[in-house]
């Protein structure tokens, strides 16, 4: 960890695979050209809205993490969306690190909460971007779409000031509260994230099956 971006926030690895062909050729299309700021919107609203988020189709293997997966399936979780976002700004020779916290998630499906039992998603994944000579947090999870039918406050980026949950959504209900961060990672901690997944939600991992013939957007339609 460390406070100034150094050429490791710009560096390709195999979770965060910026030199993957799709990657590079999606920074390409959506890098909007002007300053470093606008620039990193551009691409953050892309990731943000171009992959729907799914929290029923988690795959932790190495393939199932990486970046490139995320954007070729169209769909994933917080941890991979995060990745994809370091991912397409680190093609467009923008610093990019990921950063993970604890969340207490007001905001759920009843199958989702049968199967995590619990309401605190450990391991929640953002990406951090330097913009103007400060880090500045972004969170690319929820989809446009999805906050309409979930009733959700969308998460805007300026590149100013952090992209975080809103503790509350639009009618005023709690929705998420973050509880623990984890810190900023220049590369993602899979093997950590992965044994602690299968300490805390061993039931959410052994029903990964049922949810993948489910549809979460579904689930959450007829909830709200």
């Amino acid at each position: 960890m460390h406070d100034l971006p150094g050429p490791q926030t710009l560096r390709a690895t195999a979770l965060i695979d910026s030199d993957h062909p799709e990657v590079v050729a999606f920074a390409r299309a959506h890098d909007q050209g002007g300053s470093d700021r606008e620039r990193a919107v551009a691409l953050y609203l892309a990731v943000r809205d171009g992959v729907r988020y799914d929290p029923y189709r988690i795959d932790l293997s190495e393939d199932g993490m990486r970046a490139s997966t995320a954007l070729r399936q169209g769909h994933g979780w917080c941890v991979p969306k995060a990745a994809l976002l370091a991912a397409v700004c680190r093609a467009a020779g923008l610093h990019a690190r990921l950063g993970y916290a604890d969340v207490r998630n007001h905001m759920s499906t009843e199958r989702l909460r049968q199967t995590m039992q619990t309401d605190v998603f450990i391991w929640h994944g953002y990406t951090d971007l330097w913009i103007d000579g400060q880090w500045v947090k972004a969170t690319p999870a929820f989809n446009i779409e999805l906050c309409d039918k979930f009733g959700l406050l969308p998460l805007d980026f300026d590149g100013h000031s952090d992209s975080i949950y809103h503790p509350y959504d639009r009618a005023g209900h709690r929705h998420m509260e973050y509880v623990h961060q984890r810190g900023t990672f220049d590369d993602m901690p899979l093997a950590q994230i992965t044994a602690d997944f299968r300490r805390v939600y061993a039931n959410w991992m052994q029903a990964q099956d049922s949810l993948h013939g489910a549809s979460f957007e579904q689930d959450a339609q007829k909830e709200n």
